[in-house]
């Protein structure tokens, strides 16, 4: 099967092509994101699969179903970047990621309370522009 991966950055690249080590699949990546401009990078693809931050409006949708594209994997739990109206229409599948773990949220949160309670945020700003006039 022929894929295209949009908006992909080499950390992902690196586990689908992990999980492609028989090399049953013929993937082609892309870093830009998958809009109405970029879909002239597909040529003989069967599967589009997409980030959130991809847009799959109706125009992208029609033009992927006519380069013959058979299925749109999501690389997310939501799905609102996509005319799901549109691509029933076309009968067009949509698959996704069905949930994130709702610990691994909570404890991002809690880890982002945390920096902002012990102040950890200025100091990396500061880090990253190369002012170090904090003092511990």
């Amino acid at each position: 099967m022929n894929i295209a991966f949009f908006n992909t950055k080499p950390y992902d690249q690196e586990y689908f092509d992990r999980a492609n080590s028989d090399g049953r699949h013929q993937i082609r990546y892309f870093s830009s994101h998958l809009d109405i401009e970029s879909i002239s990078l597909i040529s003989d693809e069967e599967v589009v699969c997409a980030f959130i931050n991809d847009n799959l409006n109706a125009e992208v949708l029609h033009t992927l179903k006519d380069k013959g594209i058979g299925l749109i994997a999501l690389r997310s739990a939501g799905f609102n970047h996509v005319d799901m109206a549109c691509a029933k229409r076309l009968s067009l599948p949509v698959v996704r990621v069905p949930a994130y773990s709702p610990y691994a949220v909570a404890e991002h949160a809690v880890g982002l309370l945390l920096c902002l309670n012990r102040g950890i945020t200025a100091p990396i700003i500061a880090f990253v522009k190369a002012i170090f006039l904090y003092v511990i």
